[in-house]
């Protein structure tokens, strides 16, 4: 058996970990979705590196995306420092 096709994958956000207990195709799958809906910071790891991890918050990304949708969004634009040529 592939260790692609053993269920020790998870996926990891910006809001934490959302999903463990994967099989890499499952999780590839999720990451796709996660993608689609526009978060950030998605990376495929280990059960046991996830398990270091706090889990995804979902009142965090419910709030984000209303602020998105509404045109309030939070995040710090990025841009050159003043004075940097």
């Amino acid at each position: 058996m592939s260790e692609l096709s053993q269920r020790r994958w998870a996926v990891q956000s910006e809001y934490g970990r959302e999903a463990a207990g994967l099989t890499y195709e499952e999780a590839a799958a999720l990451v796709g979705r996660l993608r689609a809906e526009k978060t950030s910071g998605l990376c495929i790891i280990t059960d046991e590196a996830a398990g270091h991890l706090a889990p995804a918050k979902e009142a965090a990304k419910k709030a984000e995306k209303k602020a998105t949708r509404d045109g309030n969004s939070k995040k710090p634009r990025r841009g050159r420092k003043k004075g940097a040529a």
